[in-house]
């Protein structure tokens, strides 16, 4: 019998995988239900074919969200068989001397932490309307880890980076099906070199599972996940930023609003960087019903390379806003847990809705920009409820 990936690959730009396999797959694992897979528990699948799984809100309760519980990213399939032991780093480019890093060569080196908010781009995508093609993200396709390993700079360092070397670029292990273009992206050189940009072999204090990454990937902090390439293999310096599907026309904005349903000129677009703030509402669940009495409204928030400084709360419509309890648990680039106690004077439906102010300044906007792309949409989130 074929293995799903041998299945998928086999199949993989013809008509009948375009036509057939789909329906087949989603009969045998139906999107937007909870899932078992090895090493994660309770996830929502939102594509088979590479997997990519969903945190339900629920998780976001913990400052540190357990590995089990953080969601899955692939553009690609995952690679078959990794072994520390044979994975090399090669760096290149525009260097003095190129070089090729063996794991062993990084546990030697001094490691750093972070805990960052690790966010997919298109976390929320499913909101948008006109609707957009690319995976249907709902809230949970973010979690907040503790990621640790040398620091990028130190590494590229080995190698000496020339003065022309401008970006950076990264490449992963990921198994490319048929002609799809590799998943092959770069970031400026500027932050590659920060302090806190990572080489990480290790979350949460424990070695990266193969899901997220095993055995090494990067961390590129307060951006958005496509950054943070998993298994990674080779870096390369380049004197301009790549080219290639994954930088253009993938994950770009418009440089101006666009009415829904329109495109921009490629010329007329930025790479997607940073993320933005964002608040969630992890309970009470969207058409919970509760008894009456008191309620505790909690969740989170994070703004990307800005702190978190304030979560406003309101339970009429917008008209009044309350300030939100925030947890003692911070970190730059991590999100902040908050909390609001509220009881409602009446029995019957309510909407709560929560925003969040970032060290910028920024305000979480009533509705997010539309986008082609259907990247940061960070709008108000609501939640509506039954008070029995």
């Amino acid at each position: 019998m074929k293995s799903r990936r041998e299945f998928l690959k086999q199949a993989s730009g013809a008509a009948f995988a375009a036509a057939v396999v789909p329906s087949i797959l989603a009969q045998a694992f139906p999107q937007n239900r909870t899932v078992k897979f090895p090493g994660e528990d309770g996830l929502v699948l939102r594509s088979f074919r590479f997997v990519d799984l969903e945190s339900p809100v629920e998780y976001f309760n913990t400052w540190l969200t357990p590995v089990p519980h953080f969601f899955v990213r692939n553009h690609m399939f995952e690679p078959s068989e990794l072994d520390a032991g044979e994975w090399s780093l090669a760096i290149g480019g525009e260097v003095e001397q190129p070089v090729t890093l063996r794991y062993a060569d990084l546990r030697k080196m001094e490691a750093h932490s972070v805990v960052n908010a690790l966010e997919c781009a298109g976390n929320g995508r499913a909101f948008y309307r006109p609707q957009l093609p690319g995976i249907q993200w709902g809230k949970g396709a973010v979690g907040n880890a503790r990621f640790s390993g040398p620091r990028l700079r130190d590494v590229l360092q080995r190698a000496g980076v020339k003065p022309s070397g401008k970006h950076l670029m990264f490449r992963g292990l990921d198994e490319v099906p048929g002609k799809v273009p590799p998943f092959i992206r770069s970031i400026p050189i500027e932050k590659a070199l920060d302090g806190d940009t990572l080489i990480a072999t290790h979350m949460n204090g424990a070695p990266l599972t193969k899901h997220h990454g095993f055995p090494a990937r990067l961390l590129v902090p307060g951006w958005i996940g496509s950054a943070s390439c998993k298994w990674l293999t080779e870096l390369k310096v380049l004197e301009a930023e790549f080219q290639g599907n994954f930088m253009s026309p993938g994950y770009r904005m418009p440089n101006q609003p666009v009415q829904p349903g329109q495109a921009p000129a490629p010329a007329d677009t930025h790479p997607v960087t940073a993320l933005t703030v964002k608040s969630v509402i992890a309970g009470p669940v969207d058409g919970a019903s509760l008894k009456p009495g008191r309620i505790i409204v909690h969740g989170a928030a994070w703004a990307g390379e800005a702190d978190i400084v304030k979560v406003e709360i309101s339970v009429d419509g917008g008209a009044s806003w309350n300030e939100a309890m925030l947890a003692r648990e911070h970190a730059h680039y991590a999100w902040r847990l908050w909390n609001y106690a509220w009881k409602p004077s009446r029995a019957g439906d309510f909407e709560i809705m929560s925003r969040a102010t970032d060290s910028l300044g920024r305000v979480q906007p009533v509705a997010a920009q539309w986008n082609p792309g259907g990247y940061l949409n960070n709008s108000i989130d609501r939640v509506g409820f039954h008070v029995a």
